[in-house]
This record gives C-alpha cells, structure tokens and sequence, in this order.
C-alpha cells in the first residue's frame, strides 16, 4: 500500500515523499480514510505505531481543502498532555505543512513557560493548534484565541486526557467548541475507567484497535510482519537495593547507547540519575518541576546522545518520541498495565526493534504477575549472575499490588473522582453534532 491509495491530495503525497514516508503503517492505512470520510474515530494503536502522522494528514487535508478565512481562525485543534507531546506534535505538523503551497499556519501552546509571546504570535491568526488544555484555556481567558470556528477535535493520549487530572480543563474546552465538530481520539490504551468518557465525546464513531502481539487483519506494515512494535521484553529477578548495579552490568554488557529508566518519583529521578552519574556515567533526571527551557535541553542532549540514561516518572515521558531508542527499564514497576504499555513503547518504534526490562523484586513479584495476567502473556524471569536474589516477599507484598492489597489513598481519590467526571465531562445533546 501506498500513501497515494490513502485519498490524499498530491501536496500531501509529495510532502510526505520529501519527508522521507514511503509507504503508511497499519494506523495510518487504516485511520487516514476513516477521518477523511468525516467519521468520529476511536484509535487504539500502540505507541509508535504512527498514530501522529495519522491525523495530522487527516488535519491538513482539511486544510488543503478548507477556504482560508480572515482573520486566521482555528479549524483544528489537537489537545496533549505533556509539553513535550505539544512540541513534537507541532514540529510533524510544521514540516508536513511547510512543504505545501499555501502552509497552513500552525500554533503550538502549553505551560511552563511565559505566556506573553504565545499571545503575540496568534494575533495572525492561526489555522491548526497543538496545546495543553491549561495553556489554551489562559489564552482564551486573554482573548488571544477563539474556538468557536474549530472543525476537528483530535484527543492525542486520550486516555490521559479523559483521566481525573484534566476532567475539568476538558469539560471547559468541550464547552467553547462548536456543536458540529469531527472528533478523533487516539491512544495506545482505553481503560475501562474512561470508556465511558470517550463514548460520550464520540457520535457514531470507526474504532480501530491495533492491539500489541495481535495481527491486524488485511493490513501489513514495518517492525513484525503484522505491524506491531517488535519489542524484546524481559523480567529481572533481583533484591531491590541491588538495582542500580543491575542497570549499570546492563549498560555495559549491552553497550546501549540511550536508555530510558522509569522510576516512580520525582525524587527518586534525582537519586538514581546522580548515583549513574557518581559511577562515570552521563545521566540525567526529567520531572515536571524543571524548567520548560531546562526540560528541552535535556531532551536534545539525550536525542543527541550526549546523556546515556534519562531516568523519568510516567507523567515526564508521556508521549516523549526518542527515534531509534534501544531499551527502556523499568526500574520501578508501573501502578498500572496501561502505563506499563506506554512506557514500553517508547522502543521499537517506527518499525525498529527494542528491548524492554523490568527489574521485580520479591516485593514486587505479585504486581509484575497481574500486569502480565491482564496483557495475556508471561515474561520469563531472568537471574544475573553475582546478582541472584535473595530477599523473600512479606505476606502483605505476595497478595499483590505495589503496596499490598487495599487500594492507597490516592487510588481512592482518583476512583472517586473519575466517577464524578464520567458526569461532568459527557457533553449536552447538542454539543455532540449530528
């Protein structure tokens, strides 16, 4: 198959075509024809499986085809979590857009940063806009843009942005957005938690699920034969003190030339970057309470490879793309099978392979068995010699769960709370088109 079956108009073909794109993965083959059609879509693919590409065409096509209005207004609208996430969602669109022969004016806002020149560069106008919901909110709290013009929504790491922590921001957004509107949600993962939002938001929608290990029938892209990222993944038996040592036998056994270390604090980030560091090793930590200015640096060291090891909480590497990545470590297990499923994702990208490894601990045994019972699939426990384990789990830790059976304060607050937006975020009648 090839981009030109795909119904795109030949700017787009021929940008593509100087962008290096030979030939659409599966998510793209599949969902460029459904949004061309103007269908709601609901995209589950995993994560570098080329879901951005996807409704970015889906995006300029429109353009290409939409008359230009004055002023400038907004007629698609990208929402993300993270700003990284917002920065690499709109330099695709830039490069896509600059290739063709009336561009398309693309914005790209978030958080973190002074919201002075945001507001100086919409006084243009703009057509397409790449924003974290709380930055585009202040914008429009300062006139700087409207939304009332926008014609597809598009949700990217949906199941994050339907979660408790944006629920409201979302619900505020959704109410400046026209009735008619197309609406586009992709993720790698739809948790039963936010189905339902989802269904709320989605008006007879084309849903696309390209599961990960699973074939897509009729289609055939890169990585595995049936598309799907081909990532080597592996479980390490060890005592929990002993992990740093683990990763560091790893990086010099492998010769890795980048890794991604997941850790479950901000605090822990720090710790585990400066004792890598203390033994000659070039880390670095990536937490939310650094700088914007500081987070893009080392984020363009570590693409460049001046840092080995980038040592990230969840929240940090949401939608991080680092091309040609080679391995991801879980150095503390993640809360839940759905952020296992994103962190791993960061390898095996775009048709390469990766590595995976999980570091369990007897503490953690029980939890890394039910992430692999609720992805269907068994990781082979590994033991390295000179660091065989010899701790046992308590009572408590062997009944499952990072911290024992009953759910944690936190979790009680986000169940609740997640119950409550299922309310708040379902839109009026109106509001979902026709």
């Amino acid at each position: 198959m090839s981009f030109d079956s795909l119904g795109l108009k030949p700017p787009l073909q021929r940008a593509l075509r100087e962008l290096g794109f030979a030939a659409p993965m599966p998510v793209q083959a599949q969902a460029v024809p459904a949004a061309l059609s103007g269908a709601d879509l609901q995209v589950s693919a995993p994560t570098g499986s080329g879901k951005t590409l996807a409704f970015a065409l889906a995006l300029l096509q429109a353009d290409l085809a939409a008359t230009r209005a004055w002023p400038r207004a907004p007629h698609g609208l990208v929402l993300v979590p993270t700003r990284e996430l917002a920065m690499q969602t709109g330099e695709l669109l830039r490069d896509l857009a600059r290739l063709m022969p009336d561009p398309p004016r693309v914005s790209v806002l978030f958080g973190g940063v002074s919201i002075n020149p945001q507001m100086m560069a919409l006084r243009g106008g703009t057509e397409l806009v790449v924003a974290t919901p709380g930055r585009l909110l202040d914008l429009v709290d300062h006139n700087a843009i409207r939304l009332d013009h926008v014609r597809t929504l598009v949700l990217d790491e949906a199941d994050r942005l339907l979660d408790l922590g944006f629920a409201d921001e979302l619900t505020r957004v959704l109410a400046l957005l026209p009735a008619r509107r197309q609406n586009l949600l992709f993720s790698a993962t739809f948790p039963e938690a936010v189905q339902s939002l989802a269904d709320a938001l989605l008006r007879v929608p084309v849903r696309i699920d390209i599961a990960p290990g699973g074939p897509v029938a009729g289609e055939a892209g890169e990585g595995t034969a049936s598309g799907h990222p081909d990532i080597h993944e592996r479980a390490i038996a060890l005592d929990a003190g002993r992990r740093t040592g683990v990763l560091r036998h790893l990086l010099k056994t492998h010769g890795w030339d980048r890794v991604l270390v997941f850790v479950a604090t901000r605090h822990a980030t720090e710790l585990v970057a400066h004792k890598l560091g203390r033994e000659g090793v070039p880390a670095h930590a990536l937490h939310g309470e650094l700088s914007q200015g500081t987070r893009a640096d080392v984020l363009a060291a570590f693409r460049a490879g001046r840092i080995r090891v980038l040592v990230v909480t969840d929240l940090a590497a949401r939608g991080i793309d680092i091309p040609a990545l080679p391995a991801v470590v879980n150095f503390d297990l993640p809360r839940s099978t759905d952020d296992y499923t994103h962190r791993i994702g960061r390898t095996g990208r775009a048709g390469l392979s990766g590595t995976a490894v999980s570091f369990v601990s007897a503490a953690t045994e029980a939890h890394f068995r039910l992430i692999e019972k609720r992805q269907g699939r068994r990781v082979p426990r590994e033991q390295l010699p000179g660091y065989e384990p010899t701790e046992t789990a308590t009572p408590d830790q062997a009944a499952g769960g990072i911290k024992g059976r009953r759910m944690s304060k936190k979790d009680k607050l986000r169940a609740a709370a997640a119950a409550a937006a299922s309310t708040r975020v379902t839109p009026d009648p109106d509001q979902r088109g026709s």
